[in-house]
């Protein structure tokens, strides 16, 4: 999903998604360098993700252990 930084107010980057909405999206959650116009991609890190989900459940059958 793109998403394409609208303004800044306070604590919030405005954001238009695909659809043209606009939303409030947490200012911790835009990169640092980030300005009004610049294009957002957000996605899902599958891999990471996968490795994650490992790691919970190697510790899940350690605590069962």
């Amino acid at each position: 999903m793109k998403v394409i930084i609208d303004r800044f107010e306070g604590e919030y980057a405005v954001v238009e998604l695909e659809d043209r909405t606009m939303v409030n999206m947490p200012r911790r959650l835009v990169p640092e360098n980030a300005r009004e116009g610049d294009v957002l991609n957000i996605e899902i890190d599958m891999d990471s993700t996968r490795e994650r989900k490992e790691r919970i459940n190697r510790l899940m059958d350690e605590l069962w252990e």
